[in-house]
């Protein structure tokens, strides 16, 4: 079943694209046709498979980031060469796997940073029906039901655009703006725009972003766990020449 269904996905995954997955889908079949049509992808390396450490590109007190090759079977093994980045987080030895070898395009702490990012699409699937509506379904005929969900993701899509532009404008990470604020902001928006503003969108609601609720809040535990990532990243690296 995940063969077939991979035979469907993996096809529009373009070159140079990067595709985030589960290690339910881990195989190295998969892992050789994303390499052999140019695709890159990130996903978890599960405990049984065996791996070889060809070279280590880079390690610190809590992180490694090494050349390997995956499969030591030589009548299964995985055909291209892979990168793992293994980084101990509170007491336990967390490992990851891509086929972007090259720590200038992609560096250990983005590997693990678009891992941790694989369920955002949970968190759109929550926006676009509580947020937007798609909970319910309008009409009955499938004609209607495809423009519904269409022009749904459509506007989603413009909503998460104008995040990232209120952020770029704040200067903070993404997942500090809140996509139900800036939409609820739209209509405050409106009403500027009709006062005679010349704001653009993103402006409007990053300059109002307090009063607007559009920046979230930080908890002490969001705090914490920031702090804990830069002590993790900031330890002193080596970066041998020679293969271990």
């Amino acid at each position: 079943m995940t063969k077939t269904f991979n035979d469907r996905w993996v096809p529009l995954v373009g070159k140079e694209e990067l595709v985030v997955f589960d290690c339910g889908f881990l195989g190295f079949a998969l892992f050789d046709r994303l390499s052999e049509q140019g695709s890159f992808y990130v996903t978890r390396l599960r405990t049984d498979v065996r791996y070889q450490v060809v070279r280590v590109l880079s390690e610190g007190a809590h992180y490694q980031d090494a050349l390997v090759k995956l499969g030591l079977d030589p009548h299964h093994p995985c055909q291209h060469p892979a990168r793992l980045v293994s980084v101990l987080w509170r007491g336990v030895w967390y490992r990851y796997l891509t086929n972007v070898l090259d720590p200038q395009r992609l560096s250990a702490q983005e590997v693990c940073s678009l891992y941790r990012r694989r369920w955002r699409i949970e968190e759109a699937f929550l926006c676009t029906k509580r947020l937007l509506g798609l909970t319910y379904l309008w009409v009955g005929g499938s004609n209607g039901i495809q423009i519904q969900v269409y022009t749904t993701w459509l506007f989603y899509a413009v909503l998460t655009d104008l995040c990232a532009q209120v952020a770029a404008l704040l200067d903070v990470a993404h997942e500090r703006i809140s996509e139900e604020m800036v939409y609820r902001g739209l209509y405050h928006y409106s009403r500027a725009l009709q006062r005679g503003s010349t704001l653009s969108a993103a402006q409007y609601l990053a300059d109002n972003a307090k009063l607007l609720g559009v920046l979230k809040n930080q908890r002490k535990r969001h705090r914490e766990r920031q702090q804990e990532e830069a002590n993790l990243w900031s330890q002193p690296a080596a970066q041998p020449d020679a293969q271990p």
